[in-house]
C-alpha cells in the first residue's frame, strides 16, 4: 500500500521532501558521528561534481551538434529539391508550366485586344479630327455669318464633347484590358473606380425641358382635323400622327383619330385619354365619338393634300374605298403646292397657317410623315406644345406595367437595349451612301464596345433578325473574355407572370402591341443602341428623350463607322 502511495504521487512532491531531509540534517547537531558525516559529505561532493561536468560536457558536445545539424539540414533539402528526383516526387512541374503558358496566353490575347482597340480609337480620333476640320472649313469659306452661330457652335461643340467621352470611355476599356491579368485583391476601389467612370460616361442627358420653345393647343370644340396616316407601319403612323397635332394646333382644331378599320387599332397601344389630361382639355377624339357627335351625316368639308407626288395625299384607290365604307362623304382632293415625298421643301409655320387655314368645320390633311416643317420645334423634348405631361404620345398604361414588370423580371436596373433591325435591311441600307448595314462580327464588336462603357450585365435585344444571326451575335457579343446574355421576349408561359396584365386585358398575340412593348423596354434601358434608318429606332429615341432616360452613351449601331464588307448591288 505504501509503495503504490509512493509510485503515484508526483515527482514535484517527492523532490520537495528531499530538500526537507536534507535540511533536517543540517539542522542536527554534530557530536560523535561528526567524522564519518564529513567523510560522507566529501564522498558525496565529489559524485555530484563529477555528475555536473559529465553533463555539461555532454550538453556542450550535443550542442555542438544540434548547431552542425541545423546549418546542414536547409542545405541537404536544397539540394534534394533541385535535384530532377525529388523534385518530381514534391512538386507538379507539369501543372506550373501549364499555369504559367495560360498566364502568358491570357497576357498575349489581352495585349492583342489592346492593340485593336487603340486601332479603333485611333481611326476615330482621325473621324473626329477630319470633321472637326471640314467644319472648320466650311465656316471660314461662307461669306454669309449666320446670326445663331453661338447656337451652332454649341451643338457642335456637345457633339465633340459627347465624341471625346467615348473615347475616354474606350481608353478605359483599353486600361481594363492590359490590367485584367492583372487583377489585386482590392476589388473595392475597382468597383469605386468603374462607378465613378460609368457615372462620368452614360449619364444622363439633361434635356433642358425650361428652355423649350411652344405653343399652346386651344381647339374650337365644333372644328375638326381628320388626321390621315398611310406611309410604312406603325411607328411612321405615329410619327405622322404627332405631326398631325402639331397641325391641328396650329390651325386651332380638334385632332379626330382616324378609324381602326381604316388604320391601325391605336387604342390598343397608345393612351388617348392621356392625351387630353396632358392638356387639360378635350383636343383629340376619336373615330367613334366624331361619329356621334356628327349624327346626320358625317362629311369631310375640305380634303388637302401635303404632297401631290407620288400620288395625292399618299392614298391609292384601296384606301378611297376604306374611307368611303365608314360612311364618310368628301370633295375633290386639292393641294396649296407641287410637293413630292421623295423631295420635300422646307416649310415653317407661317406656311401652315397660310395654306391650311379654313373656315370649313371638317378638314382632313393627308399623310405628313415626310412633311419637312420646323424640326428644332418638333424634336425639342416633349414636343413642340405646351402641356404638364413628359410627352402626349406614349403607351398606354398596361403596356407600360407590363414593361416594368418585365424589366423586374428579366433585366433589373442596368441593361443596355439593342434594336438591330435587319428584316428587309439589307437592300435598304446598301441603297444609302453609306451602307448602314453590318456583318455580325462587326456588328458584335460595335456592342461589345458600348456595353463596357455602360458596365451593363446584359442586353435587351429587340429583333426581326432569323435565329441563325441572333445566335452567333450571342457567341460574339462579350466584355473582357466574359459572354454578355442577349435577352428577347419569351413566349407565352403561365408559370411567368410579368405579362398577366397583358393578358388580362385580352392584349396578347397583337403584332402592334408587342412592338410597342419592345419600344417601351427600349426606352426604358440605361443605354440604347439603335438602327440608323429605322423609324422603330426614333421613335425610342423620341421616348427616351422626352422621359429623359436618354444617356451620352446612347448611339446607332456601328456610329461613324463603314461596313467592312459591302455587297454589290443587283
Amino acid at each position: 500500500m505504501r509503495s503504490s502511495e509512493t509510485m503515484e504521487r508526483d515527482p514535484l512532491s517527492d523532490e520537495e521532501d528531499d530538500r526537507e531531509n536534507l535540511i533536517d540534517q543540517n539542522d542536527r547537531k554534530h557530536d560523535n558521528h561528526n567524522h564519518h558525516e564529513s567523510s560522507f559529505h566529501i564522498d558525496d561532493h565529489l559524485d555530484s561534481s563529477l555528475r555536473r561536468r559529465f553533463r555539461f560536457f555532454s550538453f556542450s558536445r550535443n550542442r555542438r551538434y544540434y548547431y552542425l545539424f541545423a546549418i546542414f539540414l536547409p542545405l541537404f533539402i536544397v539540394l534534394l529539391y533541385f535535384s530532377t528526383s525529388f523534385r518530381n516526387l514534391f512538386s507538379a512541374p507539369n501543372l506550373a508550366l501549364l499555369k504559367f503558358d495560360s498566364l502568358s496566353d491570357r497576357m498575349r490575347e489581352s495585349e492583342l485586344r489592346a492593340l485593336y482597340l487603340l486601332r479603333q480609337q485611333q481611326l476615330s480620333l482621325y473621324s473626329i479630327w477630319n470633321r472637326s476640320f471640314v467644319n472648320s472649313s466650311a465656316f471660314n469659306s461662307s461669306s454669309n455669318v449666320d446670326p445663331k452661330l453661338p447656337t451652332n457652335s454649341g451643338i457642335l461643340l456637345e457633339d465633340l464633347k459627347s465624341a471625346l467621352l467615348k473615347q475616354f470611355s474606350l481608353n478605359k476599356e483599353i486600361q481594363q484590358v492590359l490590367l485584367s491579368t492583372h487583377k489585386s485583391g482590392n476589388r473595392s476601389s475597382e468597383s469605386d473606380n468603374k462607378g465613378l467612370f460609368l457615372d462620368s460616361t452614360c449619364k444622363k442627358v439633361d434635356q433642358r425641358f425650361s428652355e423649350r420653345s411652344t405653343i399652346q393647343w386651344k381647339p374650337r370644340s365644333n372644328k375638326f382635323l381628320f388626321a390621315i396616316c398611310l406611309s410604312g407601319q406603325m411607328s411612321n403612323h405615329l410619327i405622322c400622327l404627332e405631326k398631325h397635332m402639331f397641325f391641328a394646333a396650329l390651325l386651332n382644331r380638334v385632332l379626330v383619330i382616324p378609324s381602326s378599320r381604316f388604320d391601325y387599332q391605336y387604342h390598343r397601344v397608345l393612351d388617348i385619354a392621356h392625351i387630353n389630361e396632358c392638356l387639360g382639355t378635350k383636343v383629340v377624339i376619336t373615330f367613334e365619338e366624331f361619329v356621334e357627335l356628327k349624327k346626320s351625316h358625317p362629311h369631310i368639308d375640305k380634303f388637302i393634300c401635303y404632297f401631290l407626288k407620288p400620288n395625292p395625299c399618299y392614298l391609292d384607290e384601296e384606301h378611297l374605298k376604306r374611307l368611303k365604307s365608314l360612311g364618310l362623304s368628301m370633295g375633290k382632293l386639292e393641294s396649296p403646292w407641287n410637293e413630292d415625298t421623295k423631295k420635300p421643301s422646307k416649310r415653317s409655320i407661317e406656311d401652315i397657317e397660310a395654306k391650311f387655314k379654313s373656315d370649313d368645320d371638317v378638314i382632313a390633311i393627308g399623310d405628313v410623315f415626310y412633311a419637312d416643317l420646323e424640326k428644332d420645334w418638333l424634336t425639342q423634348p416633349g414636343g413642340p406644345l405646351a402641356h404638364k405631361c413628359k410627352t402626349l404620345i406614349e403607351p398606354s398604361r398596361v403596356i407600360m406595367v407590363t414593361a416594368q414588370r418585365f424589366i423586374q423580371t428579366f433585366l433589373g436596373e442596368n441593361f443596355v437595349a439593342l434594336h438591330f433591325r435587319r428584316h428587309g435591311f439589307l437592300t435598304f441600307c446598301n441603297a444609302k451612301k453609306p451602307s448602314c448595314f453590318y456583318p455580325i462580327p462587326q456588328a458584335a464588336d460595335c456592342i461589345s464596345r458600348v456595353v463596357g462603357r455602360a458596365n451593363a450585365p446584359v442586353i435587351y435585344l429587340s429583333t426581326d433578325a432569323a435565329e441563325s444571326e441572333t445566335g452567333l451575335l450571342q457567341s460574339l457579343v462579350a466584355v473582357n473574355g466574359k459572354t454578355v446574355p442577349l435577352v428577347k421576349r419569351p413566349s407565352y408561359n403561365s408559370a411567368e407572370k410579368w405579362d398577366a396584365f397583358l393578358h388580362r386585358h385580352g392584349l396578347q398575340d397583337d403584332p402592334q402591341v408587342e412592338a410597342m412593348l419592345d419600344k417601351t423596354i427600349c426606352a426604358m434601358s440605361s443605354v440604347f443602341i439603335g438602327s440608323l434608318g429605322s423609324t422603330f429606332t426614333e421613335d425610342i429615341l423620341r421616348l427616351r428623350k422626352d422621359w429623359q432616360s436618354a444617356s451620352l452613351c446612347d448611339e446607332y449601331l456601328c456610329h461613324n463607322e463603314l461596313p467592312n464588307f459591302i455587297a454589290e448591288n443587283e
